[in-house]
C-alpha cells in the first residue's frame, strides 16, 4: 500500500488531517484543470473549492479500483461540466442592458493578451465548451478518448470529432 493509499484510507475513516494532506497534494492539479476548462480564474478558484468539498463528502464512495487522482479528476470534470451547463442556461435567460455607461467605472482593466503571454488561453476561449473540454482533457491532461467518454458522457467518435475541430480552430486562432 502506497503512502497515498494510506492517506486516502485515513481520510475515509474521518481523519481531517489526512484529507488536508490530500488537498495539499492535489489542489494544484485540480485548480489547473478547472482553469483550463472554465477559462476564468475566479470561477476556477470557486470550482476548486467545490471539488474538494464534494470530495470530502464523497470520499467514502472511493473504492480504490482506480487511483485516487483519477477519481478526483473525474469528480472535477463532472462538476465543471455541470457548472458550465448551469451557467449557460442561466445566461440564456439574462437580457443585455442597453446603457452600460453607469457600470464603466467598475470594470478592471484587462491586460493585453500578447503582453501577458496568454495567446493559447485566448484561443481556447473561442472554442465551444465541449470542444474545449475534450481538447484540455486529451492534449493537456493526457486522457484517452475512452476515458474522456466516461468523464463527459460523450461517445468516443464525438470526442474525436470535437478534438479534431478544436485543433483546427486553435491553429486558425493562433495564426492571428
Amino acid at each position: 500500500m502506497t503512502s497515498m493509499d494510506l492517506l486516502v484510507a485515513r481520510a475515509q475513516d474521518g481523519d481531517r488531517l489526512a484529507f488536508e494532506e490530500l488537498y495539499r497534494c492535489h489542489v494544484g492539479r485540480v485548480y489547473g484543470l478547472c482553469l483550463r476548462l472554465a477559462q476564468q480564474r475566479e470561477q476556477a478558484e470557486e470550482l476548486t473549492q467545490r471539488v474538494f468539498v464534494q470530495a470530502f463528502e464523497k470520499i467514502g464512495t472511493f473504492r480504490a479500483e482506480s487511483e485516487f487522482l483519477s477519481w478526483l479528476h473525474r469528480l472535477t470534470v463532472n462538476l465543471v461540466l455541470t457548472d458550465m451547463r448551469t451557467r449557460r442556461r442561466r445566461e440564456e435567460r439574462v437580457f443585455p442592458v442597453a446603457d452600460l455607461e453607469p457600470l464603466a467605472g467598475h470594470c478592471a482593466a484587462v491586460p493585453d493578451a500578447a503582453a501577458s503571454g496568454v495567446d493559447l488561453e485566448r484561443a481556447l476561449s473561442v472554442l465551444p465548451p465541449q470542444a474545449r473540454a475534450v481538447f484540455v482533457l486529451h492534449d493537456v491532461e493526457g486522457y484517452g478518448h475512452g476515458e474522456i467518454s466516461q468523464l463527459t458522457g460523450l461517445a468516443i467518435g464525438t470526442s474525436k470529432a470535437h478534438l479534431h475541430r478544436a485543433r483546427r480552430r486553435l491553429r486558425k486562432e493562433l495564426r492571428k
